[in-house]
């Protein structure tokens, strides 16, 4: 019995020289679990929620210059990024709709570009407005009033107007800024009717309402010109018809005096969508950083002070 014992104790000395001394677990690097948490949070900022800070008082009274809210990326379109993270360069992406964009909705949407050009001066700049029309709306303002469809659409609690009011007919005193081309006669105040163009739609294209279609045909992928004798050349092939291959909303400011909208610029692609504004995780006055931004009060540019009952508030 004790020689038995001693074999074992004896084979456990022997096991226990054999497989040297023990080896302590490597400790995972600080840096290991800083790059996970970045890729997270870029997954994230990719796909499903992101920040967006308010840049203008294009939205006042509803949403103001320092507020700072999440938007869903969810809510109407997924894709993938379309451009390389936190830069302007364009990289291949899928998507596909998601939910409806609801009237009223307000939204956060990559600029299409100003009026008259093809491409946007800046790629990947996002902004925030209300949206007051769908694929095949037709919208029209009299003295401020929007109508869509030919009814009045009721307005948002946060509207906003200056004092002055230009009259019908009256030229918009921006000399000719607004959206389509050629239309001389509207401002902001009177405006349309215009017509949201949707999939599918068969436009008549003639040298008289060229210059209302070009931008947009191009922007759709097309060359567009006018050819010898007034004849439409679209993709090198005389025609009077285009066919619209994408939906299209209509979008304005709550500011309606003092926002560069839809009025200015025109449609917005449905595929522009980023996604809808959620809540406000933070507000001040007079971010640090900005300044002289336009739409703000006196009280806003004198000081510093936190909007404390502006957070966590829904966006409506």
């Amino acid at each position: 019995m004790a020689e038995s014992r001693r074999k074992t104790l004896e084979e456990l000395r022997t096991d226990a020289k054999n497989s040297g001394p023990t080896q302590p677990r490597k400790k995972e690097k600080w840096w290991h679990s800083l790059l996970y948490a970045a890729i997270i949070a870029l997954v994230i900022r990719s796909f499903f929620i992101e920040a967006f800070r308010i840049p203008t008082g294009s939205m006042k009274n509803s949403l103001l210059v320092g507020d700072h809210l999440f938007v869903n990326k969810l809510s109407y379109y997924f894709k993938t990024p379309k451009y390389i993270p936190f830069t302007a360069i364009e990289i291949p992406y899928i998507g596909f709709k998601t939910f409806d964009v609801q009237r009223g909705d307000v939204v956060v949407f990559e600029y299409p570009g100003d009026r008259d050009l093809v491409q946007p001066r800046e790629k990947n700049v996002n902004y925030i407005k209300r949206c007051v029309g769908l694929p095949g709306d037709t919208v029209e303002i009299r003295d401020k009033q929007v109508f869509v469809n030919g009814q009045m659409l009721p307005n948002p609690e946060g509207l906003r107007y200056n004092d002055r009011s230009f009259p019908q007919g009256h030229p918009d005193p921006g000399g000719g800024r607004m959206f389509p081309k050629g239309v001389e006669s509207w401002n902001r105040d009177w405006f349309g009717p215009v017509y949201i163009p949707k999939t599918g739609d068969v436009i008549d294209i003639t040298p008289e309402n060229f210059e209302t279609w070009d931008v947009f045909i191009q922007r759709e992928g097309h060359t567009a010109r006018l050819g010898d004798q007034g004849t439409v050349i679209i993709d090198g092939m005389p025609t009077s018809k285009y066919t619209v291959e994408r939906d299209y909303l209509w979008m304005m400011g709550d500011n309606r005096d003092a926002s560069e909208d839809s009025r200015y610029w025109g449609y917005c692609p449905y595929e522009n969508v980023v996604g809808s504004a959620l809540f406000i995780y933070w507000s001040m006055y007079n971010p640090p950083g900005v300044a002289n931004v336009d739409g703000w009060d006196e009280e806003e540019v004198q000081s510093f002070k936190i909007r404390w009952d502006r957070l966590f508030n829904a966006i409506r």
